[in-house]
């Protein structure tokens, strides 16, 4: 039988596209500029899995969407009737709630992008994801009081297809972490099978089947934190970091839950990978321990504005999580939290397991950057922040086949 096959658009290191594998789409190629989110992409779908048939008329490698748009398009053009699913999540900080909104934000121009490679492929499906931001209104824009959600619907009715678009909490598909995107799905309206109303309960059967998707892999909507990254402590052992020797890394503990197994299938050695530990001076382990022990009843918020007069913290967000709770929306700042049993902040293998990317995804490039480079790079611990949970995404890619099966 052959698979429903796909795009994936501003893939970044491949969360989307690793649940579309899991959920049996077939990717023809993915768009991701940064070469650091590439190639992790590339190490783990292109390389490891096949799951793509990349097309000979394209580059191997980062690629930037509007250079795409304006080489390719003959190209582009004569995807059209092979393309069954048009994918991604154009960056969105102007609408990102983490930061100052500004809906004159540059990188806002590259939902225009998305839409643009859709009129060009006309693909039978689309699906489209963005931050919670997305949805409310702008103020100052000439369409006074529209959230920016409902133009992009707009243009994407406009182009021919049947739209819904809804906020979802991840963190309700069995990740452990309250996680709320702006999710839109389309059907091109001149599908035999096409109708609004198809679209209009994709949401519905997503959540429907929830409990049987996560029934058969042995897990619960109710997963947290310490369900996740429990067999991780630091205390369980230290061995040098096989790609950084100069650091340490945690070696697995015993697995203490369905979900760490399920993360665990198939991995045979001992250190985890991307686990290595920061060198925290022993001020900044004294000070984490006392907060841990100072917020116990006050876990997965921000600490209050005594305790950080009181060791003198200026930074805006750190955040002591609670291991029998989900965990906040991770960001891309892995200095926001504190680990919720260990004075340390997460490892990128603890962030990728909040995430649900498994063990055998392996990341590449730097493990974090500072300073004017934080806009430039795409370290190990952007890339999973800025993901979409594979978790999420194997449960919409089922629901998507159904939409044109």
């Amino acid at each position: 039988m052959q698979s429903n096959t796909c795009i994936d658009l501003f893939a970044g290191c491949g969360g989307l596209s690793l649940g579309l594998y899991h959920a049996g789409w077939k990717g023809l190629f993915a768009i991701e500029k940064s070469p650091d989110a590439f190639k992790t992409l590339q190490h783990n779908l292109i390389v490891n899995k096949n799951h793509f048939d990349w097309p000979s008329w394209l580059p191997l490698k980062e690629n930037d969407i509007n250079d795409v748009l304006k080489n390719y398009k003959q190209e582009l053009i004569e995807l059209r009737g092979q393309v069954d699913l048009v994918a991604g999540g154009p960056p969105c900080q102007g609408f990102s709630m983490a930061g100052k909104r500004n809906e004159y934000d540059l990188r806002n121009d590259l939902i225009n992008s998305y839409i643009k490679f859709v009129e060009i492929v006309e693909p039978k499906i689309i699906f489209f994801e963005n931050v919670k931001g997305f949805t409310m209104e702008f103020k100052k824009n000439k369409e006074k009081g529209v959230a920016y959600s409902s133009l992009v619907s707009k243009k994407l009715d406009d182009a021919g297809y049947f739209v819904k678009g809804q906020l979802v909490n991840f963190g309700d598909y069995g990740v452990p972490q309250k996680r709320t995107r702006f999710i839109l799905v389309g059907i091109k309206k001149s599908l035999a099978n096409s109708s609004q109303e198809k679209v209009d309960n994709f949401f519905n059967v997503l959540k429907d089947n929830r409990f049987d998707f996560l029934g058969e892999k042995g897990l619960d909507v109710e997963t947290n934190l310490q369900d996740a990254i429990s067999d991780l402590f630091k205390g369980n052992g230290l061995k040098d970091t096989p790609d950084f020797p100069s650091f340490k890394s945690g070696v697995y503990g015993r697995e203490k839950s369905n979900y760490q197994k399920l993360m665990r299938k198939g991995i045979k050695y001992k250190v985890a990978d991307s686990h290595r530990f920061p060198k925290h001076s022993q001020t900044i382990i004294d000070r984490f321990r006392n907060i841990l022990g100072e917020t116990k009843d006050r876990r997965n918020l921000n600490i209050s504005k005594d305790i950080q007069e009181k060791y003198g913290i200026k930074k805006r967000t750190v955040i002591p999580l609670n291991g029998l709770d989900k965990t906040p929306t991770i960001t891309t700042l892995p200095d926001d939290y504190i680990h919720y049993s260990e004075p340390r902040i997460l490892t990128v293998r603890e962030y990728a397991r909040i995430q649900s990317f498994p063990d055998w995804y392996e990341f590449q490039g730097k493990y974090t950057t500072g300073g004017i480079l934080r806009k430039k790079e795409v370290p190990r611990y952007t890339q999973i922040g800025n993901a979409i949970p594979p978790l999420f995404g194997e449960q919409s890619g089922l629901v998507l086949k159904q939409l044109i099966s």
